[in-house]
């Protein structure tokens, strides 16, 4: 009886470290996967700041130099929408105006040989029109 006593306590004592051992594993591994997610935050709050610096020297570039470099390099690089519908409007009033003036240049012209179309009628038998014999 002492025997198996004695091998059952080994049994619960194994049991008890496995336990402890699976444990610490898991402890171990909240730690990596804290420290992970720790880095990785600093990793992209590092990113968002060199973007942030990266934008706001480009911002000072385009204010200071905005005149020199254009009005549509300016606007690419700011992405203002304010200007760009702006530019997009006067574009859009330049090409109507250019229509316009077209039109009133050919106007006559084209109605006249519209008109000599419409007047000018030569009757002829179609090509395949067959006549029933």
């Amino acid at each position: 009886m002492a025997s198996q006593s004695q091998g059952i306590q080994q049994l619960l004592q194994a049991e008890k470290r496995a336990a402890e051992k699976v444990a610490d594993a898991r402890k171990r591994k909240a730690r990596r996967l804290k420290q992970a997610k720790e880095e990785a935050q600093m990793e992209v709050d590092q990113y968002r700041r060199e973007r942030e610096q990266e934008f706001q020297s480009k911002q000072q570039a385009v204010s200071r130099g905005g005149a020199e470099m254009g009005p549509r390099v300016c606007m690419l690089a700011m992405g203002s929408q304010g200007n760009l519908s702006a530019e997009v409007e006067q574009a859009t009033r330049r090409q109507v105006q250019g229509m316009q003036s077209s039109q009133q240049r050919n106007r006559e012209r084209v109605l006249a040989q519209l008109l000599g179309m419409v007047c000018d009628v030569r009757p002829q038998v179609h090509p395949n029109y067959r006549i029933a014999a």
